[in-house]
């Protein structure tokens, strides 16, 4: 019967450290690897015993968790945040790092984190690269305003992007430099530029027929359109990982932090430990949703009545995630339940 070991890997840029450690504890064998995938393949290959390994969460171990993961038994990545906590001391080093991992996980204790499948870390790519773009083609909107601008030149705000009114607009200009007329139109064409790739990065996502089929349910909500839809589907990956509508808010972003002592709690702003791609767009998507749904406008007035936007904001956000998590553990299509079908809380 084969032992099983137990293997802590610290990865890096370019190479990966490893720790080796029986179930008792004891080291054997300890080293680095090359972070190359032809590399890391003959050395799990080469591995006498089965083995249980982790690695901590960082920019680059997606890639060693997927040639790593065939070859063991089971593979763990760990969160950073907590990890922080837990390795922290006065020597540190690859080696350390490595001995910790595997400590942690031969005893049970590493604090894991989720995973996605490959399928959806690619469409979660696109996705975010989708992200960027938009911002840059808002960035090339401000510049094109602040460019005209500078010069006092005249122009109507709400129809400047439109693109019949902005060639009238640079052969009417009269008075400005030669550069107000060239860089506005550069802006113009990076723009347009913009705007292409991300259209087609959008048809790309909804070409993947189970993706497309998991946002066609989740659009089914008043005031939940397409880009909310897929930064939901593709940020959560497996909605069943959250337990409840809570755990799903504070993984948003959208809970405040708790801070608890001697009997006496204290809410701090709300925790920057969130997933920053869902937190902005469902602020965004809870900025306008009073405008498509009832009950959402409702909750807003209702909050909006105690004095402060921004929670007013917060709570309809909270509300689309309870919405958005409902429909996607379920699988059906959302349903708008009548007055009589709300529970009440019977009176004491």
């Amino acid at each position: 019967m084969n032992a099983l070991h137990y293997i802590g890997f610290d990865v890096h840029k370019k190479t990966i450290s490893f720790c080796v450690k029986t179930a008792a504890g004891e080291i054997v064998e300890e080293g680095s690897v090359p972070a190359q995938r032809a590399g890391l393949r003959q050395w799990a290959a080469a591995r006498p015993q089965p083995w249980r390994g982790a690695m901590e969460a960082t920019l680059f171990s997606g890639w060693i968790y997927d040639t790593l993961q065939p070859y063991g038994e089971q593979l763990e990545m760990a969160h950073p945040a907590k990890m922080k906590a837990i390795s922290a001391g006065k020597k540190k080093s690859d080696i350390l790092d490595a001995r910790t991992i595997a400590d942690l996980v031969r005893c049970n204790l590493l604090p894991a984190c989720y995973v996605a499948p490959p399928r959806i870390r690619e469409l979660r790519r696109l996705l975010r690269y989708r992200s960027l773009v938009v911002s840059e083609a808002v960035r090339m909107k401000n510049k094109m305003a602040g460019l005209l601008m500078e010069t006092g030149a005249l122009y109507v705000k709400e129809k400047l992007h439109c693109k019949k009114y902005f060639a009238n607009l640079l052969e009417e200009l009269e008075e400005v430099p030669e550069s107000v007329i060239d860089l506005p139109r550069l802006s113009r064409g990076a723009l347009e530029m913009f705007e292409s790739t991300q259209k087609r990065l959008v048809h790309e996502l909804l070409a993947d027929p189970e993706l497309a089929q998991r946002v066609e349910r989740l659009t089914t909500i008043p005031a939940v359109g397409e880009i909310t839809a897929l930064t939901w589907a593709l940020e959560v990956g497996d909605p069943q990982r959250f337990r409840s509508s809570s755990d799903a808010m504070s993984y948003c972003g959208l809970t405040a932090a708790l801070k608890s002592s001697a009997g006496k709690q204290q809410r701090a702003p709300i925790s920057k430990q969130r997933n920053r791609w869902l937190q902005t767009t469902l602020i965004e998507a809870a900025k306008l949703a009073p405008r498509w749904n009832p009950q959402l406008a409702e909750l807003h007035a209702r909050e909006l009545e105690r004095g402060h936007r921004n929670r007013a904001t917060l709570a309809v956000a909270r509300k689309l995630v309870a919405y958005l998590l409902a429909v996607d553990k379920s699988r059906q299509p959302f349903q708008e339940r009548a007055p009589s079908e709300v529970p009440t809380q019977k009176a004491a």
